[in-house]
């Protein structure tokens, strides 16, 4: 099977670190040499589980031949770096101890913050977040809105007589939707003012308002086409969202209680001191 050089040139920087990782796993079978140097299948599955998002959802056996291919490319590049001596230059052991520096330090705060996101405080923050979503109740509805009571009232007179509802708005209704036969579409609460909003989640669907509805816009005959409740979305919808916003939150607070025991002095890009 052909892979882009496009794939392998993407591929290449995410896994070029990644050439001598341990076996994972007790069915672990090697899938090439290098040199004599063996490469199990576990080092290469570990590339796949360091790479993007965009790559790791490409299925594992597509992508293998590729990533097998970037793994055998790094342990070369690495065997040549040591025959040039690069490992025993400034510039390498500088960034190995940065590249330490920030490992650890990625490490332990993975470890201090993990500690207390459990599956129950996830599913926790979850009902927390449901119940604050409230009512997530809807109605389709379309209004007629004239200047007067009277007119709003000789309104309902004749739809109650049989007139199309949607007809009489596009003739008599002053509103923006007018035209549209008066038509809301689907709405929830807060969404319109409170006198036409208790007025149109009373109704039932089909039914037209008895009385004329007063807002600050004038007055209103309404109609509720339908009505519907918004289901809120599945735990597994949103179990992985929580928990990231879980861990930054952790990992805030824990960055802070190391920052408490710290003494810390902060300079200036021309080196002063910062006041």
């Amino acid at each position: 099977m052909k892979h882009s050089n496009v794939l392998r040139a993407g591929l290449c920087a995410a896994v070029f670190s990644l050439a001598t990782l341990p076996a994972l796993a007790d069915k672990d079978v090697i899938v090439a040499t290098v040199n004599g140097e063996k490469i199990m299948r576990s080092d290469v599955e570990a590339a796949h589980g360091k790479l993007p998002a965009q790559y790791q959802q490409v299925p594992f056996d597509q992508i293998f031949p590729a990533l097998l291919d970037n793994v055998i490319n790094t342990k070369l590049a690495a065997a040549a770096a040591r025959e040039a001596m690069l490992n025993e230059t400034k510039e390498y052991k500088d960034e190995l101890v940065s590249f330490q520096e920030r490992l650890l330090g990625a490490m332990m705060m993975q470890q201090a913050v993990e500690k207390g996101i459990t599956d129950a405080r996830i599913k926790s923050r979850y009902d927390d977040m449901i119940k604050q979503m409230g009512d997530q109740s809807e109605v389709h509805a379309r209004h007629i809105l004239v200047k007067t009571e009277d007119e709003a009232v000789a309104v309902i007179k004749d739809i109650a007589g049989g007139a199309d509802f949607a007809e009489t708005a596009k003739k008599k209704s002053t509103g923006p939707s007018g035209p549209n036969g008066g038509d809301l579409g689907f709405f929830g609460k807060g969404q319109m003012v409170p006198e036409f909003e208790k007025a149109a989640f009373a109704l039932k669907r089909g039914e037209v308002t008895k009385k004329p509805v007063k807002t600050q816009f004038g007055w209103h005959v309404i109609k509720v086409e339908d009505k519907r409740s918004q289901q809120p979305p599945a735990y597994k919808e949103m179990e992985g969202q929580i928990r990231q916003q879980m861990m930054q939150e952790a990992g805030a607070v824990y960055a802070e209680e190391l920052r408490k025991g710290a003494k810390i002095q902060r300079f200036n890009l021309d080196g002063t001191p910062v006041k």
